[in-house]
Order: C-alpha cells, then sequence, then structure tokens
C-alpha cells in the first residue's frame, strides 16, 4: 500500500505548511501529494507551486470539480501541468453536488450524473491522447458544440501540444454504488471519501469488476497523539460539516454514504441539527465509532494495528490527511 500526503483545500488564506509537509512527504518516501477545491482556492495552482518546490513526488487533484471546468479546460491544465513536473500529474475528478454546481458555479446539475461523467472523461481522454480532433455527440459535452443557441460554426480541434503522456492516470471520486461501478470501467482508479476496513460489503459488488491495477485510493486523516477522543474532534468536525453542511437536506451524498454505512439515523440527526444551525450539536452528534473507523488516531502502537486492517483489502494507495510531521513520519514508517 502506497502513501499519499492529502492536503485539502484552502481555508480563509494560504496554509504556510502545506509546501514543507509536500516537501516532508516527498523525503519519507510518500507516492503522491493531493490538493482539493470547493468554493475558494482552485486545485490546480497549488499543485503547481508544489511541483516546483520538489522533484518526484506524484501530484493529485482529489478532486478537480468537474463543473468547475469543460473537460477540454481540465484536459490542458492537467497536460501542461504534466509538462512542467515531468510526467508526475494523477488527475482526480468529482462531479460534487447540486448545492455547489448550481450556487456556486452556476450551472444545473445534471439530470443523469453517470451520463455526464462518462462523457467528460471520454473528452479528457481524447485529448490526452491527441489521436484525432475531439468530437463527442453528447448530451451534456458535445464537441463541437450543436446546441440551438450556437453559431453552428465550431470546429472539432485537437490540442496544439504534444500531452506528454497519454494514458495519464484518471480517478474519479464518486460515492454512489452505480457511480463507482462506472469507475471500475472508465477511469483508472477511485477516490472514496469515507473507507472503513472494517465494511468491506459496502463497496464489494461496485468494485466486483475492477481490472488489474484499478488504484483504490480513501483520504483518511492521521493524528499520532495519545487521546483518541481528542483527536477524533477534527474527524468528527470535518464529518459535521460535510455529512450536515454539504449539500440540501433532500439531496446530501455524503449523508447516504454514511447512512449505507450502517449510520442513517445518526446522518439525519447530524443533518437537522446543521441545518438549523445547531453546529456545534451537529459535531457532537457524530459517532465516535464512525470518525474512529474512517481515520487513525490515536498512540503509534494503535496505529501500527490498525493500519494493518487497511492493508488487507482493496486499498493501493492511503492518502493521509496528517496536520504535521510527526504524524507523516509515524505513518511512513509504520508502513514501511
Amino acid at each position: 500500500m502506497r502513501l499519499g500526503l492529502a492536503l485539502g483545500y484552502w481555508g480563509r488564506g494560504p496554509d504556510p505548511r502545506h509546501v514543507p509537509l509536500a516537501q516532508e512527504a516527498e523525503r519519507l518516501g510518500y507516492h503522491s501529494v493531493w490538493t482539493a477545491e470547493s468554493w475558494g482556492s482552485d486545485v490546480f495552482t497549488p499543485l503547481t507551486w508544489i511541483a516546483a518546490q520538489t522533484s518526484t513526488i506524484r501530484l493529485g487533484t482529489a478532486v478537480a470539480q468537474m463543473a468547475a471546468r469543460s473537460p477540454t479546460t481540465t484536459a490542458m491544465h492537467a497536460l501542461t501541468l504534466d509538462h512542467l513536473s515531468g510526467g508526475r500529474v494523477m488527475l482526480g475528478l468529482g462531479l460534487s453536488g447540486p448545492q455547489v454546481v448550481e450556487g456556486w458555479y452556476g450551472r444545473p446539475f445534471p439530470k443523469s450524473p453517470l451520463t455526464a461523467t462518462k462523457e467528460y472523461v471520454d473528452v479528457v481522454r481524447q485529448v490526452l491522447r491527441r489521436q484525432a480532433p475531439v468530437e463527442l455527440d453528447g448530451r451534456f459535452h458535445s464537441h463541437p458544440y450543436r446546441g440551438p443557441d450556437g453559431t453552428g460554426l465550431g470546429k472539432a480541434l485537437k490540442p496544439i501540444t504534444h500531452p506528454l503522456r497519454a494514458e495519464l492516470p484518471i480517478l474519479l471520486g464518486a460515492e454512489g454504488p452505480k457511480n463507482i461501478a462506472q469507475t471500475t470501467r472508465i477511469a483508472d482508479g477511485w477516490l472514496p471519501l469515507y473507507w472503513s476496513p472494517n465494511r468491506p460489503e459496502v463497496y464489494e459488488a461496485s468494485l466486483a469488476e475492477a481490472p488489474e491495477g484499478f488504484l483504490v485510493a480513501p483520504m483518511a486523516q492521521v493524528r499520532v497523539c495519545d487521546d483518541v477522543t481528542e483527536g477524533l474532534l477534527p474527524v468528527k468536525t470535518m464529518l459535521g460539516f460535510y455529512i450536515g453542511g454539504m449539500g440540501h437536506a433532500a439531496r446530501n451524498f455524503h449523508a447516504d454514504l454514511m447512512a449505507r454505512m450502517g449510520y442513517e439515523e445518526q446522518a439525519r440527526r447530524i443533518q437537522r441539527l446543521f441545518l438549523e444551525g445547531r453546529r456545534e450539536e451537529a459535531v457532537l452528534a457524530v459517532p465516535d465509532a464512525f470518525a474512529d473507523e474512517i481515520s487513525l488516531v490515536g498512540p503509534r502502537e494503535r496505529i501500527a494495528e490498525r493500519l494493518e486492517s487497511w492493508r488487507k483489502g482493496p486499498v493501493t494507495d492511503l492518502l493521509a490527511l496528517a496536520p504535521d510531521r510527526e504524524s507523516l513520519r509515524v505513518l511512513a514508517e509504520l508502513n514501511a
């Protein structure tokens, strides 16, 4: 199992720890470093900044939001950074949800998310392979555009720049069972948001047809500390925000996922509390058991014991949300 460092997206401003942590991860032998975006900092600029100050560590987006850019624009970002970094890019894509897509990006959330995702990946692949001008008679991502409000003058094009790698790895941040199953057919890997090594049955059917070499790269908060309860608070804070606030009461993919993992009653309570403005209560309502099974928190010996269960399953890459150098170092030593 390879290790990656997940840095997430910025909060109020740039995090001065990100570049030093990426450099430390590279020194410790981590395979990859990953950035994210939501509705603030973008995913590619910080990754480019990190690329310029590292030399070997792979550079991943977890995830670049599909609504933020047309698929050709995303492919341009990826092929450009891949050249500048010497072939280190891993392109993680995610659809996000209606609240963000329509509220922030000002675009309709696709009525057929699976079709929209498949078309998006198809176009990105065509750009990177550069075998012919990009053409797709699609429902969401037609190239050239032939909609009723167009001029009809669009021309099929292929990139001027020759991509460094035609088969640059593409991973998808899918959550629903059908979306995960499709991911095994159209992508090189999957970026689970929550992964519990104790519940393989949650994803077993969806991953049944995954090809050899398919990447499974979940994120997990990693924190070396003496007090497990205190160490789980940042995990619970993250869960409270995603399950309670990252979606509408009637459509929240994160809450639905928690429900499928055996915590339906608790997920709905967290949602209700968060939407009522009782955010601290929502965080405290996150069960310690759920926060614990999707993270690696506690003393070194406890993390070592729990790490074994992560290695036994289909996980190929563990992407550690590790806020400090000690946690990075301990994880590297335990995984050696």
